[in-house]
């Protein structure tokens, strides 16, 4: 079975993360790996996904970023690159997509609900549409708040639920609704806002894609 035989356009259903459902989706983005006309390993910089989080985290030289949730690190590669001296690591489930991440990225496998590092050990942390996959996305959210710092920032970019049914999904995904997500948010964080984004940066929103700004 190839990862294309897991999508589906039905409306997503409540699912527990189980051990069976997490190896499956872990086994699913495993065999996409290969796959770089939909997951590629590069962005452009210009897409506006990319601009937010390096003007929203700011300055990250000489400190600790998270991309949770990285895929092939095509984000990471960006960050990096504009911050020589910031540590940037990179965390998937897939070890597949790891494996095409650069190697002067700190490099992990591991759930976004279960998240393999210490609390309060990174100074910034975003994840772009990988929470979408979580399953359990309130524990996810703990999570990635856990791990940041005390006044540290969180980027997270992902669908609006507003327009689920205009793309396939694989049968575990979800988005989410502005509202949802500033709720989980401000269970940890002290400033939490959103907006829908474009994108691309010179073109209007279509409302597809929505972007947390929070600070812990």
């Amino acid at each position: 079975m190839s990862w294309l035989d897991h999508f589906t356009g039905k409306k997503p259903k409540t699912l527990e993360l189980t051990a069976d459902l997490r190896e499956q989706i872990r086994r699913t983005f495993n065999e996409a790996a290969t796959d770089e006309e939909h997951f590629p390993s590069t962005i452009d910089p210009r897409i506006y996904h990319v601009k937010l989080i390096a003007e929203y985290l700011g300055d990250l030289n000489g400190k600790r970023v998270l991309d949770a949730g990285c895929g092939k690190g095509r984000f990471a590669r960006i960050v990096k690159d504009r911050n020589l001296q910031a540590a940037v690591h990179c965390m998937d489930l897939a070890e597949a997509m790891l494996q095409y991440a650069p190697t002067d990225l700190q490099r992990c496998a591991g759930s976004l609900t279960a998240l393999p590092y210490r609390t309060e050990c990174f100074d910034a942390a975003y994840a772009t549409e990988s929470l979408e996959h979580a399953v359990e996305i309130e524990k996810a959210v703990d999570e990635l708040c856990r791990v940041v710092k005390p006044r540290g920032r969180i980027v997270v970019i992902d669908k609006n639920v507003e327009h689920w049914g205009k793309l396939n999904t694989p049968l575990w995904e979800r988005w989410f609704s502005r509202e949802e997500m500033e709720k989980m948010l401000r269970k940890h964080c002290r400033t939490v806002s959103s907006m829908p984004i474009s994108y691309w940066e010179d073109v209007a929103p279509d409302g597809m894609f929505l972007a947390w700004l929070a600070e812990k």
